[in-house]
């Protein structure tokens, strides 16, 4: 079905997956409690370049099958503003010799290059289902971790360089920077319909209530996203209430590492792929969807018998993909860990042989992605566009053969393939990262997205 717009003109619509380029300091610094994989790598030798070429490799196959596909430009790290603005005086070599000997966790954190997860950097609503019928984007505020707490700000200038066009897309300020209102963006976000150019409906999923008590929450992990900060975005980008449903994680699966939402499920069009322990009140979530949607909507619930919590998190099973390649078929794009573990490889090729929906697996090597904590549902932030919308995005950030010849030059003239924690203190990694981010602007025609751009 294509939808006509007033003055006759094609309103098709595409799902658009701009995934975030890896940083040059992609590092192992084990920061995010409640990520099993990111803690259990703490302190190993990560390779910056291989990370960023997995995440480019993978965008590029899914492009050359006929997909949408973008890219987001890295954070530019350290933060030498929070080094500053915490007591580490001098120049910015003497900056980085304080932080290594006094308080190397502080520079650990201001290191972070985990703005590489997209999935994590904003929410977004596409124009079918907002009031003034507008893309709109919430950059989330991290701010259960101070690491992440230090990206909205940035992550929102890069959002403003790629989707320009006040006309067609709007921009909204994080929300507030309190626990009442944590948010972690599109990681506890899914969008269902029947077409994306149709209006759809709206799934948020929270860990906890942020400003109500004796409610359930985990015991053991911190629940990141709250129920208030969900509905807070659902209000700032005029969502029908009608098509607009807010579900509880189940806390016992938080204290098992499942730290966001789509670590348990993932959905696309009218499927939900979901474990059966990932809903406080399944039944209830289900009667809401199917409400809302008005349509068939096909719920995928994999058996705890068959693919355990654990299994989950360590295979990144629903950290997955799934994707439309055709208007009766869909793939599921997993990472390597899927197939190393048996419970899950066995299950997939059961779902392929008897589902009527998915009916492939892409297997996708992103493993320095994963030893991070991140597989590939966490590399991208899905955008629907219309053609028009689309004809609108900065289209040096819009994947095609050049720019991935560029991009990938530019990884392997630029990025080191080994960084250790130590190596944080070396003075030379803070120009090496400018120099190749200031490049990177000219390559994706960014403008001057960076601060010590503007100084």
């Amino acid at each position: 079905m294509v939808i006509k717009g007033r003055n006759g003109v094609s309103m098709k619509a595409h799902e658009v997956n701009f995934d975030g380029l890896v940083g040059p300091s992609h590092n192992y610094a084990g920061l995010s409690k409640g990520n099993i994989a990111s803690t259990n790598n703490v302190g190993e030798v990560s390779n910056p370049r291989l990370a960023a070429l997995q995440g480019l490799e993978k965008a590029k196959t899914l492009a050359d099958l006929g997909l949408k596909q973008g890219v987001f430009a890295p954070h530019v790290r350290p933060h030498f503003q929070v080094l500053k603005e915490l007591g580490f005086s001098g120049s910015e070599t003497e900056i980085i010799e304080k932080a290594f000997k006094k308080a190397p966790e502080i520079l650990a954190a201001c290191y972070s290059s985990s703005a590489m997860w997209t999935a994590n950097a904003a929410t977004v609503s596409p124009s079918a289902d907002t009031l003034d019928k507008k893309v709109h984007f919430t950059p989330a505020n991290l701010n259960n971790k101070f690491h992440r707490s230090i990206e909205p700000h940035l992550t929102g200038e890069i959002l403003k360089a790629t989707f320009k066009d006040s006309d067609k897309f709007v921009h909204h300020k994080p929300l507030p920077q309190t626990p009442s209102f944590g948010d972690e963006g599109a990681a506890n976000h899914t969008r269902f319909c029947s077409d994306y150019e149709n209006p759809g409906v709206e799934f948020f999923v929270f860990g906890r209530y942020g400003l109500v008590q004796n409610k359930p929450e985990p015991k053991v992990f911190p629940a990141r996203q709250t129920l208030e900060a969900s509905q807070a975005i659902a209000r700032l980008h005029g969502l029908d209430e009608k098509k607009t449903v807010f579900a509880q994680q189940k806390p016992g699966v938080i204290d098992q590492g499942v730290f966001h939402n789509d670590v348990i499920s993932v959905g696309n069009k009218n499927v939900y792929f979901y474990h059966e322990e990932a809903l406080l009140e399944e039944q209830k979530t289900k009667d809401e969807l199917l409400k809302a949607l008005g349509s068939d909507f096909h719920f995928i619930k994999v058996p705890t018998d068959k693919v355990s919590v654990q299994d989950a998190v360590e295979s990144y099973l629903f950290n997955s993909q799934l994707l439309s390649f055709s208007s009766d078929k869909m793939a599921i794009v997993v990472p390597e860990e899927c197939r190393k573990n048996n419970n899950v490889w066995n299950y997939l090729q059961e779902l392929i042989s008897e589902d009527h929906y998915v009916k492939e697996v892409k297997v996708f090597d992103v493993t320095e992605s994963m030893k991070n904590g991140g597989g590939p549902a966490c590399l991208r932030l899905r955008v629907v566009l219309t053609e028009d919308e689309l004809k609108c995005v900065n289209p040096k950030t819009l994947l095609d053969d050049k720019l991935y010849l560029n991009l990938t030059d530019w990884v392997k003239k630029h990025y080191r393939d080994r960084l250790k924690p130590s190596d944080l203190s070396d003075p030379k990694l803070p120009t090496e990262i400018r120099t190749a981010l200031d490049e990177l602007t000219q390559i994706m025609n960014l403008g001057s997205v960076y601060d010590f751009q503007k100084s």
